[in-house]
C-alpha cells in the first residue's frame, strides 16, 4: 500500500520505520530527518487540516495514519473521511477521549468503567473543596491537552493547592487548563496498554511501561515520557482483567455513545496491590516513546491491520510480537521539560548496531548538520534476551551520542 504518516515526532518514526519493512510505501507529513531516510517527506505541519486533506488526495493514498492528538481533536480523521479516504484516528467526537478530561472522566463513570473518585472544577474554591473532602490524596489534571504535562500527582493538600492556582489562576496550560480535574490518588504500578479497534473488535498490543518524570527514580517534574520497556510487568491475569474491566466497556461504551471509533486507545492504567486495574485515562492515538519498543518488537503486516481497522474490519490474529524485551531510551534536551533549547549539534550516530534502532523526535537538519529541534531528541531502542541485554545495548548508544547538556534518565527498565 502507499500510506501517509502525519506527524514528525518518534512514535511517527517508529510507525514509518516498521510500515517500510512490512514492505509498504510511505509519505510522511511533515516527517524528520530520521523518517527521511526511509520515506517521502512532505513539508505540510499537522495543523494544515487542509493541506493535509489534500496532500492525501494528491497522492492517492491507500491510507492516512495520523500521530499526533491535536489533528484527531481538531476532526482531521472526520474531513479525511469524508473525503472517501480510509484513515486510522478516530474523528473529533472519539478524540474528546484525550482531548478533554472532562469528557473522560464522565465517560467511564457513565459506562462503569472503574476509575478513581473525583471532581471537576472551574474555581480555585471548588476545586479546595475537593481536595479537603480527599484528605489531600489529590491528583490535578488540566482538563484539555497539555503534551503530556498538565497532570500534578500530589504528595501533599498544599501541594494539589498549588497545582490548581497553576493551572486555574496563572494558566499555566492556557485554555486547557480552565477546567481542572481533581482526582483520587491511587497508589500501585502504572502501565500502558494499547488496543486497535474498527469500533468493534480489539486487537491488544504488547504492554509497555513508560518512565514519565525527568529525573532518576521517579522524581522530578512529568514529561511527555523518558523512556519505556515492553513487555511491560504484568502477567496474563491482569491483561486479561484490563481487556474485559476496560477495554471492551469503552468500545461498547462509545458504540452506545453513537461515537464510530477507529484508531488507538491508549490506556493509562494503574493496578493497584490486591491486582485489579484503575483506569487512569486514555490517549486517542499510538504512545511515544511506548510506540518505539511496540514496534520494535511487532512482527506481521502492521499496516494492513491498520488499514482493515481504518475500514471496519479489523483482522484479528494477524499480529505476533518478538520474544525479546525492548528498552527505549530517550535523549531530551538541556532545558526540557521546560523550555528546551534547540539547535544544539548532535553527533555519534554512525555506525548504530544492527538490535539498535535510534528514532528521532526533536531534530531538524541545519545545512549538513543534525539539530536539535525540539524537548525529547531521540528514542534509542534496543532488543535484547532480558531486560539487561536490551538496556546495557541501549545505554551503549545513549553514552556514545554527542549532545551538549543532554539529559538521560539512567534507571530505564531498571525497576524491580
Amino acid at each position: 500500500m502507499k500510506i501517509l504518516v502525519i506527524g514528525s515526532g518518534g512514535r511517527e518514526h517508529a510507525l514509518v520505520w516498521r510500515l517500510v519493512r512490512n514492505g509498504h510505501e510511505v509519505v510522511a507529513a511533515p516527517g524528520n530527518p530520521g523518517i527521511e531516510q526511509q520515506a517521502r517527506c512532505v513539508a505540510v505541519g499537522v495543523d494544515e487540516l487542509d493541506r493535509l486533506v489534500a496532500l492525501a488526495g494528491a497522492e492517492r493514498v491507500d491510507l492516512v495514519v495520523v500521530g499526533p492528538e491535536a489533528p484527531l481533536v481538531a476532526g482531521l480523521a472526520d474531513r479525511l473521511r469524508a473525503s472517501n479516504i480510509p484513515t486510522f484516528g478516530p474523528g473529533a467526537a472519539g478524540a474528546q477521549l484525550e482531548g478533554s478530561k472532562v469528557f473522560s472522566k464522565e465517560f467511564f463513570a457513565r459506562h462503569g468503567i472503574p476509575t478513581a473518585r473525583f471532581r471537576i472544577a472551574t474555581t480555585v474554591a471548588e476545586a479546595d473543596a475537593s481536595i479537603d473532602e480527599l484528605g489531600g490524596n489529590a491528583v490535578i489534571k488540566a482538563d484539555g491537552l497539555a503534551a503530556g504535562k498538565g497532570v500534578v500527582v500530589a504528595g501533599s493538600g498544599s501541594e494539589a493547592k498549588a497545582a490548581v492556582r497553576e493551572m486555574l489562576e496563572a494558566r499555566r496550560f492556557g485554555a486547557a487548563g480552565a477546567r481542572v480535574v481533581v482526582e483520587e490518588r491511587i497508589t500501585g504500578r502504572e502501565v500502558s496498554v494499547l488496543a486497535l479497534t474498527d469500533g468493534k473488535r480489539l486487537e491488544i498490543l504488547p504492554a509497555v511501561e513508560d518512565h514519565k518524570t525527568i529525573f532518576d527514580g521517579d522524581r522530578g517534574p512529568n514529561t511527555g515520557g523518558m523512556g519505556s520497556v515492553s513487555p511491560a510487568w504484568i502477567n496474563s491475569d491482569i491483561t486479561s482483567r484490563i481487556t474485559t474491566e476496560i477495554l471492551q466497556p469503552t468500545v461498547r461504551g462509545l458504540a452506545a455513545d453513537g461515537i464510530d471509533y477507529r484508531g488507538v486507545l491508549y490506556a493509562g492504567v494503574m493496578v493497584d496491590a490486591a491486582g485489579a486495574p484503575w483506569l487512569l485515562e486514555y490517549n486517542c492515538r499510538f504512545g511515544d516513546p511506548e510506540t518505539q519498543p511496540i514496534m520494535a518488537r511487532m512482527l506481521g503486516d502492521v499496516g494492513a491491520v491498520l488499514a482493515g481497522a481504518a475500514r471496519g474490519e479489523l483482522p484479528l490474529g494477524k499480529l505476533t510480537c518478538d520474544a525479546r524485551v525492548a528498552v527505549c531510551v530517550v535523549v531530551a534536551a538541556a532545558g526540557y521539560p521546560g523550555a528546551p533549547r534547540t539547535g544544539d549539534p548532535i553527533g555519534g550516530l554512525d555506525n548504530i548496531p544492527a538490535d539498535v534502532v535510534v528514532f528521532h523526535a526533536g531534530t531538524a537538519r541545519k545545512g549538513e548538520a543534525l539539530v536539535t529541534a525540539g524537548g525529547r531528541v531521540l528514542g534509542v531502542t534496543a532488543l535484547g534476551v532480558s531486560v539487561e541485554q536490551a538496556r546495557e545495548r541501549a545505554y551503549a548508544v545513549v553514552d556514545a551520542i554527542q549532545l551538549d547538556g543532554k539529559q538521560v534518565r539512567r534507571d530505564i527498565g531498571a525497576r524491580s
